[in-house]
């Protein structure tokens, strides 16, 4: 800026028909290199006012909320732990899905670390948090534990409103899990009522509306469902990822977001490359036989 600015101060200059002496030359060269400067410090002082009012989000708000010492990211270390590390490995996965079809690869990386904020409510009803603990599923009927697994989205989504979180964030917490079926606790209550209405189990949504909520619904799945494997492989993990993306798009999940079919296979390859480099096999070392 500084360079641009001087560069049209010499050319008016030297395009006018006025004498000028060197002394002044310079005074009107260092405006330039002053308003430079000073430009670029109020378009950084000011850029928070302008985010606030118009509702714009930037880089620098997101790489602010990406930060490990934001408030509802030490919640969710503090008070879920196994979602925590869920959500930066879904937070992995969706950012270079993202990068490979050209969506927002920050926003989704961001969207994925506060997507599951909802389950800081109840946290050991969720698998992940469940460590050297019983379930508790096992001791309340079907229909309550679906209650409870459905609400956390739009817990999350009311924690995220409450803090002032940017609406795109606010909205990949509702989203990433659609309108899709909550089916082992459906199937649990079918085999004690063969008439229980598919509806009952299923999340309200609204179905993702953007590329990056439609990833961070594949994501959220294929990471907890490749973790569960006892022996991950790479046949075991194509085999996951294909079953999922496969059966997202058969129920309609992305129905309302522009991500295409050719986009949707792109996003399958990356996602089975990125999980192969974390779950690649490793070499087992003796063990020292005791004397």
């Amino acid at each position: 800026m500084s360079v641009i600015n001087m560069l049209a101060i010499l050319l008016f200059l030297f395009l006018s028909f006025e004498k000028y002496a060197f002394s002044s030359l310079m005074i009107q060269l260092g405006f330039g290199v002053s308003s430079a400067f000073l430009s670029a410090v109020l378009t950084i002082g000011l850029l928070p006012f302008f985010e606030t009012g118009l509702n714009i989000l930037t880089d620098m708000k997101l790489l602010q909320l990406s930060s490990p010492n934001q408030p509802l990211l030490k919640k969710i270390l503090l008070e879920a732990p196994g979602t925590y590390h869920h959500s930066v490995m879904v937070a992995n996965l969706s950012e270079t899905a993202c990068d490979a079809i050209g969506a927002n690869g920050l926003l989704a990386r961001v969207g994925a670390y506060y997507h599951d904020i909802g389950k800081t409510l109840c946290p050991h009803y969720f698998i992940e948090n469940q460590l050297a603990i019983s379930n508790p599923h096992d001791r309340i009927a079907p229909k309550e534990s679906a209650e409870i697994i459905i609400s956390h989205p739009y817990d999350g989504a009311d924690m995220l409103k409450k803090y002032k979180l940017p609406r795109e964030i606010i909205d990949i917490a509702m989203q990433h899990h659609g309108t899709s079926l909550l089916k082992f606790f459906y199937y649990k209550e079918k085999e004690q009522n063969p008439d229980v209405l598919e509806a009952d189990y299923r999340y309200p949504g609204p179905k993702p509306q953007t590329k990056e909520a439609a990833i961070i619904c594949i994501c959220d799945s294929v990471e907890a469902a490749v973790r569960s494997l006892q022996e991950p492989t790479k046949e075991k993990i194509d085999d996951i990822v294909a079953s999922i993306v496969n059966d997202r798009l058969l129920d309609g999940q992305f129905d309302e977001c522009p991500i295409t079919i050719k986009e949707l296979n792109e996003v399958h390859r990356v996602i089975q490359e990125t999980l192969k480099g974390i779950f690649h096999s490793r070499i087992q070392y003796p063990m020292k036989e005791a004397n």
